[in-house]
């Protein structure tokens, strides 16, 4: 029903994660009434993204050049390590405000059925930061799910291993603030008991 060029914008925009045939069409339709000059903005955007970010040669996170900004941050703290599983994990713990150390991208988490095993994830870097002698401690913030926790426990034990004298420390979990404890889970309210602490 829709002319080739529009189905074929509808087609490219249902590929993108959350987006489905009716929201694609949508967004093909805002596109199409929008000015040539903001179509083309949004055009243009998409290629500059694809061109010009790459990965940071340090931590994997997403950089305009060799080097993130994190990582050319002198005031950062490169004693301490947040280690995360893809790029967009790095915004949440920046808007915090609390952490003020360096990054390290796994690119991933450990999942055996999905065939992702630890020579897959950026493991082998991690661990050269580690044992450089500069590293106090890393901090594990990977997902809190099945595979984020195997990942974190992986990583662990190597350091463990491999860096001894480096303190390894993982995100707290439990209750958000402002929840009710009739709507905690069991894991939640499980871990917020076996991370409470003295007030």
């Amino acid at each position: 029903m829709l002319a080739p060029p529009l189905q074929r914008l509808v087609g490219e925009l249902s590929k993108l994660p959350g987006i489905g045939n009716r929201t694609a069409q949508r967004l093909a339709f805002h596109v199409l009434r929008a000015s040539t000059d903001d179509a083309l903005a949004l055009a243009e955007a998409i290629r500059d993204v694809k061109e010009k970010i790459t990965l940071c040669e340090v931590c994997f996170n997403l950089a305009e050049g060799p080097r993130c900004t994190i990582c050319l941050d002198e005031r950062r703290d490169g004693g301490v390590i947040c280690v995360v599983e893809e790029p967009g994990d790095v915004i949440p713990v920046e808007r915090t405000h609390e952490f003020r150390g360096r990054y390290h991208v796994l690119g991933g988490a450990l999942s055996p059925i999905d065939g992702v095993e630890p020579e897959d994830l950026r493991l082998a870097q991690l661990y050269s930061r580690a044992g450089g002698g500069e590293v106090r401690e890393i901090v594990l913030a990977t997902n809190p799910t099945t595979t984020g926790e195997a990942t974190a426990l992986h990583i662990a034990g190597e350091l463990h291993t491999r860096a001894p004298d480096v303190a390894v420390t993982r995100l707290a979990s439990g209750l958000p603030v402002g929840g009710d404890l009739e709507y905690a889970d069991e894991v939640t309210l499980g871990r917020a008991f076996a991370g409470r602490r003295a007030l």
